[in-house]
């Protein structure tokens, strides 16, 4: 079998070869879409009949992206030999058959790469190109290619071959590959978990500037997960990944990460803000091809930045925007400067446009165009450097609460352009910018506290603010991936994806990772196993100060999943959600503990005041708090009998008589007692007239 897949690989080695040998002569470069169903995967690379058969058969968006990257070949095909990085010709010396491998490999990995930096992807065809270049022996293609095989993402998940990649990547020094074989090593996929060979696997990977894995060491210093916590050793990881990010974030901001919880959806259906439903999206759509400006403007934006669960298409924004300016909205023409002071596949940088658009919105003091008239006189792009103009229209968008222009503010005080130099103004302006959730204002206002810049320098505090920045990086998208492969049923993917988030410390990726153990939905680990690793996530998630999952800990020591029964450490976890995170589960749950003396000393007036707390602290727990309370006013009136002689019962007389459960056969009881009082006290419908 072996023998056979190096024959084959030989052979088509040859072909593609001397096919593209043709084709770069003629500088007429084609790239197949290679369109591919879910349910199957591509492991060879296509003849040129298949790519031709292929071709007639793709859909028409699928040919006009191909047609997009064709002409990007033919414009730009003599240029696209000098852009090779000495990498990648390493063996251009060697003979001319191995100089059109390689090449070949580079063509398809960038035409690939430039698929995957669109604004509007098709992912799953830069991925059938990125497996035929891992084919050929591309290194970074097949370091993409094991990733994808590991998380399911745009290819068939295979564990094993994701394993064999890495392992031989990372024995050629890549460091990416030392994050996947530290990450398997960590959970326990593919390989048998061992947080030591983890470790080392990070540590190499962070050294060879691999930012997943910088991140990784980041949490677990900070944690203190299987390392010795280090501050500072944590501070200096989170600030390599964070220089990173800002430098990536451009005018637009990056793209929305949306953290959404499994737990609280299922719990609560159609109460997440963090998505938009697809009902409202067409019911805006319909809007705005009526002609609504607002609805226009909204959906322009939502395409712009992407986020809530809309896609990123510059160009669906640009139409929009489009036709919200011609009606003379201010917003509209201020984001279509944006968009022209940006550039992109859609538009083309123009100062002169952008200049155009942002006057035209700032003489209807609109505070988006404002800021962006002062980004050219700040930088001097199409209109003369001036730095007290660029303040003036900062000040003005600032006093309207636009955060860029809060932020530009604080970058003029900081560094004394067209003003004094002044720390405190400069941290106001910042502190003001990251309220709205500006990534450069937290990597700003944590620069500061590392160093101690107009502030006390605090470590805890930088490592804070450079842990949220890190985490808005492009891999944050992957959250939502595993979202949608969550309620796609695509739990196991959904998983291994939550994982490695988790692993880099994302709180919202361990609950959910724990939330799908709890609820056995995968069979990627044994049985038995997911308890005791939902227990490990929950914790995790608690230590950073999610209050369900702190509850979640002590209903599993209460209850013994993943663990041994431990009344008194449940009582514990119980108390710091309801002391820290005034959690009302928690003071209830701890009510009952009291009421029973389980792990707590039995306290009947303890048992009400937190009862009381509870409903205090949500609405949602007043219906059970009053259950519980009549329920204990029933044992206050036992009580009083049996200390007066007047009643005489045996200890355990109660459970004897009706059962170990007797108090939630009361519970219920009282339920029909209550329902049927409101059933009777409802008002009488009003009389028609």
């Amino acid at each position: 079998m072996t023998r056979l897949r190096i024959c084959q690989g030989i052979l088509l080695t040859i072909l593609v070869s001397t096919t593209l040998a043709q084709v770069v002569d003629d500088l007429d470069f084609t790239v197949s879409d290679g369109t591919v169903s879910e349910d199957s995967d591509v492991d060879t690379i296509e003849s040129p009949s298949a790519i031709d058969e292929t071709e007639q058969d793709s859909k028409s968006k699928e040919d006009s992206d191909k047609q997009e990257i064709n002409n990007k070949s033919d414009k730009d095909g003599s240029e696209s030999k000098q852009e090779l990085s000495p990498n990648d010709i390493r063996g251009e010396t060697k003979s001319r058959s191995s100089h059109y491998t390689v090449f070949t490999a580079n063509e398809l990995y960038d035409a690939a790469m430039s698929i995957l930096n669109q604004t509007k992807q098709d992912e799953r065809q830069a991925y059938t190109l990125l497996q035929s270049a891992a084919e050929l022996g591309h290194t970074e293609s097949r370091q993409k290619v094991a990733w994808a095989r590991l998380l399911g993402r745009y290819l068939k998940p295979n564990i094993t071959e994701a394993a064999e990649i890495f392992e031989d990547l990372a024995s050629k020094g890549n460091a990416d590959a030392q994050m996947g074989l530290g990450f398997m090593f960590a959970t326990g996929i593919g390989k048998n978990s061992s947080q030591a060979k983890a470790l080392v696997h990070y540590t190499f990977g962070a050294l060879g500037g691999s930012q997943l894995a910088q991140m990784a060491l980041a949490y677990r210093y900070w944690s203190g997960n299987s390392v010795a916590s280090s501050c500072e050793t944590a501070l200096t990881y989170y600030r390599k990944v964070s220089h990173t990010v800002a430098d990536e974030v451009s005018l637009t901001g990056n793209r929305a990460v949306q953290r959404v919880r499994l737990l609280d959806e299922v719990d609560s259906p159609g109460s997440s803000s963090a998505l938009l439903d697809d009902d409202l999206i067409q019911y805006y759509q319909f809007l705005a091809e009526k002609g609504d400006v607002q609805a226009q403007v909204g959906l322009g934006q939502l395409h712009y930045q992407g986020g809530r669960g809309v896609e990123q298409d510059h160009q669906r924004a640009l139409n929009y925007f489009v036709q919200a300016a011609e009606a003379g909205n201010a917003n509209a023409m201020a984001f279509l400067g944006k968009m022209y002071l940006e550039g992109s596949s859609v538009v083309k940088q123009s100062n002169e446009t952008a200049l155009k658009y942002f006057k035209r919105a700032a003489d209807q003091n609109n505070a988006v165009g404002q800021s962006g008239l002062g980004l050219l006189y700040l930088h001097g792009r199409g209109v003369p450097q001036d730095y007290k103009l660029a303040l003036k229209y900062f000040t003005l968008a600032a006093e309207q609460g636009w955060v860029d222009g809060q932020l530009q503010l604080g970058n003029m005080y900081f560094s004394g352009l067209g003003v004094r130099r002044d720390y405190k103004m400069a941290i106001k302006y910042f502190n003001l910018a990251s309220q709205s959730g500006h990534v450069l204002a937290f990597y700003n206002l944590a620069q500061m506290q590392a160093s101690g810049t107009g502030m006390v320098r605090s470590c805890h505090t930088s490592v804070e603010l450079f842990k949220n920045v890190a985490e808005r990086g492009r891999w944050g998208e992957m959250l939502m991936e595993a979202h949608a492969a969550y309620w796609d049923s695509r739990h196991a993917q959904a998983l291994v994806t939550y994982m490695l988030l988790a692993e880099l410390g994302y709180e919202v990726a361990q609950s959910n990772a724990a939330f799908i153990l709890d609820r056995h939905e995968t069979e990627l680990f044994k049985q038995g196993e997911g308890f005791a690793r939902a227990l490990m996530y929950w914790g995790r998630a608690a230590s950073q100060g999610y209050a369900v999952a702190r509850v979640k800990l002590g209903d599993y020591h209460y209850y013994g999943y993943g663990t041994s029964v431990d009344y008194e450490t449940a009582a514990a976890h119980y108390r710091l959600a309801s002391e820290q995170q005034h959690n009302a589960q928690a003071m209830f749950n701890l009510g009952y503990m009291h009421e029973q003396g389980l792990g707590l000393k039995q306290d009947m007036h303890l048992a009400k005041r937190f009862y009381d707390m509870a409903a205090e602290a949500s609405a949602d727990a007043q219906v059970p708090v009053a259950l519980a309370l009549a329920k204990l006013a029933l044992l206050f009136s036992f009580k009083y009998f049996e200390d007066f002689e007047w009643l005489h019962l045996e200890e355990n007389s109660v459970e004897e008589v009706l059962g170990p459960d007797w108090d939630i056969y009361l519970m219920v009881l009282l339920s029909v007692i209550i329902a049927t009082l409101i059933l009777f006290r409802r008002p009488p419908p009003p009389m028609a007239m």
